[in-house]
């Protein structure tokens, strides 16, 4: 093989190669191969456990730049809530939130009623929209729900809706089920909540959050984790779903086996021009 092709190769085919490497997998999913962490198995099975018809309190915590991560992750909680169907009270406490958040509750419900189920707002689901406060909220909802949002994100009194008609505080929960970016998030809902009010809890966080976290689940305090879009791909896997998190593992993963093969063969083209002098 001729090295000297290599050393004189324009870089703009290299980026055309990983342009189309990381495109691919994006319009057809490719379903490599996928491990699954104890820790995502853990989160399935939390929720799985919870007795059907369960209402379920869902925070989440994240704005637009975390999207890639904890989006997918969201959707599949739904649907696996609303497949057992359980309740769930939502909420978001990133004052540059509320309007991804919302979106992607609206579009998983959409998703769920194409494939027929019966999904209502204000009896199946509420979203309690943004509140200002950071912990002080979380301390606040634990003397009652309907007392730190006595309206949700549509302008509808709380109390008043279907689904907080048997909603008081953190007791009428079983499972807290936090998706968060940083801070207010997984941390401030494990000292605020869990270990306050003793109510079990999951989180979904991105990667660079979760070596933070693995601390609280080793302890028990968390009892299940997904780290970033890895952990948001493994969840999908487990739930045969082929989601936004699984092309981008996919395309992720073609990326980079060519971006290192890219600096073997530089290697080796440094190498044997050192050698031949």
């Amino acid at each position: 093989m001729n090295l000297s092709v290599l050393e004189k190769l324009d870089r703009r085919w290299l980026f055309l190669i990983v342009g189309l490497l990381v495109l691919g997998p994006l319009l057809r999913p490719l379903g490599l191969p996928l491990t699954t962490s104890a820790s995502v198995r853990q989160f399935h099975d939390e929720i799985a456990a919870v007795p059907d018809g369960s209402t379920i309190l869902m925070p989440c915590d994240y704005d637009p730049g975390a999207k890639p991560e904890l989006v997918p992750m969201t959707k599949t909680a739904l649907r696996q809530l609303w497949g057992k169907k359980c309740k769930v009270v939502l909420l978001c406490l990133w004052v540059g939130g509320s309007g991804i958040v919302n979106t992607t509750i609206e579009e998983t419900a959409d998703e769920m009623r194409a494939q027929g189920h019966s999904i209502e707002y204000g009896r199946d689901y509420v979203f309690l929209g943004f509140k200002s406060g950071n912990e002080a909220v979380m301390v606040l909802m634990g003397q009652g729900i309907a007392n730190a949002f006595p309206k949700d994100h549509r302008g509808n009194v709380t109390k008043d809706l279907p689904i907080m008609q048997n909603v008081r505080d953190y007791s009428s929960f079983p499972l807290l089920v936090a998706i968060s970016a940083g801070y207010p998030g997984t941390k401030e809902w494990v000292q605020q909540v869990n270990s306050r009010f003793h109510l079990p809890m999951v989180s979904g966080c991105t990667a660079v959050s979760a070596p933070e976290y693995y601390a609280y689940l080793q302890a028990g305090q968390l009892r299940g984790l997904l780290g970033g879009m890895a952990g948001a791909a493994e969840y999908e896997h487990i739930r045969n779903e082929k989601g936004t998190a699984t092309k981008g593992m996919d395309a992720q993963s073609l990326a980079h086996v060519f971006i290192a093969l890219c600096i073997v063969m530089g290697n080796i083209v440094m190498w044997s021009k050192g050698g031949s002098r």
